[in-house]
């Protein structure tokens, strides 16, 4: 039956319609995979004599000291970045299989997983330097197995957790007041919980503990998503109570209010883009990393400019990327329709627009910093506007993946779309202008930096209308690839 599921893979891959794009993703992610095992296996060798001649103790316990944060952050990654595996449902209820033989497979497929993986080639390695440094092999081995344990305890709290904001994000909040407490010397949980992976070294029979639990949550998330693969509920779209709104305010603006309406509604009513609205307004803090010196490396100038982008184009990153997609389910009712892309496009810039202006606005307490820190910010927002927002729809072109507007990620999988040219697009976003901000930085002066940054900003304002004849040009070339993609359901 295993054979069997993996030949429907093999087949479902090579048989898509992005195949070429799929392609190109998996080289891709086989060389970040390649170069995050290397980073980790070179942190696992060295990081037990790094911690040993910093003076600070016994680097077991120093580690151990850590692991809550560790495990916190490794179950935030999972939840915004791991996808559940990929397998089509729907179509396999109408075959003789059982469900528990699909569900069995789905979740094995998880225990695979490169996020899984990737600790071990931390953990492998240090443990192996702590029995060459004469650590008890007995307890070296209860608190390895204990610590991978709960690593897969986060991976099927993952697969039960997919889906509730609700949970996550108040989970990610008390862990974040809890890192600012421990970091101004308020309250320390670290003190409470390291008692608990020291004892899985002192204690080794201990690691049966995460062992069970993690018997326990795999036997939950089984047991779950058993109870759940039906059509008539499990498998079925959710519906609610329709509400009226009509924004009559927008309609002074024709065409372009239309659009407007429509975009302002479909934010309100989704829980797919309420999510990327709230990610996109965690990126106002991305700015607390370079201005409070809090990461070394991030003191250079050039950074500041890269945090000034961040900071002020959360909502462009993060929705802006899926234009179209986000209308994938009505996409071809709109291109039946005497709608022209210049209107289209253009409701859509200036969302962007009026999403990076509110993020600038919000962004005000960078003052505390000095103005230096704020005016990055400012001419950050100059250059997403006048630069950044039209990439963003350039680069929408490319993306044909569908969008589930009722659900944040779909229970049993959701990938998004990678593309060579979308990747490259991304080169203007971020490094030019680094580029453009050292040349007045370190050939003048800083202030001449922001100021060529801010007036590569206003000059794609200035040039407005042409450039978006080239993009409109691209999505008119890639309309009947989009619509046949948007067909497309796995």
């Amino acid at each position: 039956m295993l054979k069997h599921f993996l030949n429907l893979q093999r087949k479902s891959f090579f048989r898509a319609a992005s195949f070429k794009t799929n392609l190109i993703f998996k080289f891709f992610m086989g060389f970040m995979a390649l170069y995050f095992m290397v980073v980790f296996l070179s942190m696992g060798v060295g990081a037990f004599y790094l911690l040993e001649n910093s003076g600070l103790g016994d680097p077991l316990k120093i580690v151990n000291q850590f692991l809550i944060y560790y495990l916190a952050i490794d179950l935030a990654f999972r939840y915004a970045v791991q996808k559940m595996p990929i397998t089509n449902i729907k179509p396999l209820l109408y075959l003789p299989f059982k469900k528990a033989q699909v569900v069995r497979y789905s979740l094995g497929k998880t225990v695979v997983s490169f996020f899984n993986l990737a600790h071990a080639f931390f953990f492998v390695p240090f443990s192996i330097v702590l029995l060459i440094e004469g650590y008890s092999p007995l307890g070296v081995i209860g608190w390895h197995l204990g610590i991978m344990a709960l690593f897969y305890c986060n991976n099927f709290l993952n697969v039960l957790l997919n889906n509730k904001d609700s949970i996550l994000i108040p989970l990610a909040v008390v862990f974040a007041i809890l890192g600012i407490s421990q970091y101004y010397d308020y309250f320390d949980i670290t003190q409470y919980t390291a008692f608990f992976f020291d004892a899985l070294y002192d204690v080794p029979w201990m690691a049966i503990l995460p062992w069970a639990l993690l018997v326990g949550l795999y036997t939950a998330a089984f047991n779950y998503f058993k109870k759940h693969m039906y059509l008539d509920a499990g498998l079925a779209q959710k519906h609610a109570v329709a509400k009226t709104e009509d924004f009559t305010w927008l309609d002074r603006f024709g065409n372009l209010g239309l659009f407007l309406k429509n975009d302002i509604k479909l934010i309100k009513r989704n829980k797919r883009s309420k999510t990327t609205v709230l990610t996109s307004v965690f990126f106002l803090f991305y700015g607390l990393l370079f201005f409070t010196g809090a990461i070394e490396t991030y003191e250079g100038p050039v950074w500041k400019i890269f945090a000034g982008i961040f900071i002020s184009g959360g909502f462009l990153f993060t929705f802006g990327q899926f234009v179209p997609s986000w209308d994938s389910s009505y996409y071809p009712l709109m291109m039946s329709q005497n709608i022209r892309y210049k209107d289209y496009l253009n409701s859509k810039w200036y969302l962007i627009i009026i999403a990076t202006l509110i993020s600038t606005v919000l962004a005000s307490p960078y003052l505390y910093f000095g103005w230096g820190a704020y005016v990055a910010v400012l001419v950050g927002a100059v250059y997403n506007m006048g630069v950044n927002s039209y990439l963003v729809l350039w680069g929408g072109a490319y993306i044909k993946t569908p969008i589930d507007l009722t659900s944040n990620k779909k229970a049993f999988g959701d990938k998004q779309s990678f593309n060579l040219k979308t990747m490259l697009l991304t080169i203007p976003k971020l490094l030019l202008p680094l580029l453009i901000y050292g040349l007045g930085h370190y050939l003048l002066n800083p202030t001449a930096g922001y100021i060529f940054v801010a007036l590569t900003g206003v000059a794609g304002f200035a040039f407005k209308n042409i450039v978006f004849k080239q993009i409109e040009k691209v999505y008119k070339k890639e309309k009947y690839k989009t619509l046949l993609a948007y067909k497309q359901t796995s």
